[in-house]
């Protein structure tokens, strides 16, 4: 398997992380490389690096597991992409992964981790398996200044272009580089994410990996929280097998738990930025009802002084002319997602001095 993934840090070293925190048995991994990343998935000639675990070509990782690689030599600039290429030589069983990444990634039979061409990766997912993080390891003195996305579907870039990179995170990556304070911005988005609710269809709720996919990154200062307006939604799926279990939400239950990931964010020294949702009129599963909720939860994101700063989505995204729809200009067509121009927006929505 090979996989494309941008980085937002700099560095002469990479080393990457592996989950196998879903799996039923042991993940054998024959075998795995690092390059830069070319056309497709071709890399870079002269960049490819074997990755090592414990200094060994190999690694086993436990069903319910995760491991880090030895650091390859690899300097990185931010923004540029990498390709990490996994050889697995035995059967995987159900595998731990990402399903929407808004990015390709392919697939072959055989040994292919020292190709730097694509002419056999000619099967291709969008979906990442197995790969939770990539580490760049800095020439500069080690410095707390990342900020982790945690969130839904929004945060994840649902339906951005594939392969351009345009999702809020990456776009407000571009943005602080861009006004020279670089910043790496970790995404930890998972399309159908609550709050509240773990899923067996979606995964892990904001609550149950806010630790693992936020506050336990390293070298990070800053999160960012947007998150509930899928309580909000599946509040109201009557007949959805994907949205189960779904109990009524209530904006004082949202509201609670808004309070507790700030709590757990300060206890670990870090800055939280609350995020309000979006406009969601005329997506299939808003109602009277849910609006009621969103419309409570808002006003205390942005006015009750509970997060460290605010991020107000909710009128930076606004119709002119209805403030409860997303403006036309930026949705994708679903009244819920934005399209790229929505997420760039988002990242324009941000004062930077609040990271």
């Amino acid at each position: 398997m090979r996989q494309v993934v941008g980085v937002t840090a700099g560095g002469s070293a990479v080393r990457i992380r592996l989950s196998n925190l879903y799996g039923q048995a042991p993940l054998q991994v024959a075998g795995a490389t690092i390059a830069r990343a070319g056309e497709g998935a071709a890399v870079r000639p002269g960049s490819l690096r074997p990755l090592m675990f414990d200094h060994s070509p190999t690694a086993t990782i436990p069903a319910g597991a995760e491991r880090v690689s030895d650091a390859a030599a690899l300097r990185v600039k931010p923004g540029e992409a990498v390709t990490v290429t996994l050889y697995l030589a035995a059967r995987t069983g159900p595998a731990t992964f990402h399903s929407q990444s808004s990015a390709t990634s392919y697939r072959a039979t055989g040994d292919h981790r020292a190709d730097q061409g694509s002419a056999a990766l000619i099967e291709s997912t969008r979906s990442w398996y197995y790969l939770s993080r990539v580490d760049v390891l800095a020439d500069r003195p080690a410095r707390q200044d990342g900020v982790v996305a945690i969130g839904d579907s929004i945060t994840d870039g649902y339906n951005s272009t594939t392969d351009a990179n345009n999702r809020y995170p990456d776009e407000l990556a571009e943005r602080l580089a861009a006004a020279g304070r670089p910043r790496p911005v970790l995404n930890a988005g998972i399309s159908g994410d609550r709050v509240l609710n773990d899923s067996a269809w979606y995964g892990d709720s904001i609550a149950t990996r806010f630790d693992r996919d936020a506050l336990d990154q390293p070298g990070v200062r800053t999160v960012i929280v947007l998150g509930g307006i899928n309580d909000i939604r599946f509040s109201e799926a009557t007949d959805n097998p994907t949205a189960v279990p779904n109990p009524n939400v209530s904006a004082a239950q949202l509201i609670a738990a808004h309070r507790h990931l700030i709590q757990r964010a300060h206890a670990g020294g870090l800055k939280v930025i609350g995020a309000t949702l979006l406009p969601t009129k005329g997506d299939e599963l808003t109602t009277a009802a849910g609006e009621t909720v969103r419309d409570t939860l808002n006003p205390w994101i942005r006015t009750s002084g509970e997060y460290d700063a605010v991020v107000d989505f909710d009128r930076a995204m606004a119709a002119p002319t209805d403030p409860d729809r997303l403006n036309p200009a930026y949705d994708r067509g679903d009244h819920l997602h934005p399209n790229d121009a929505g997420y760039r927006r988002m990242a324009e929505a941000f004062d930077l001095d609040t990271l």
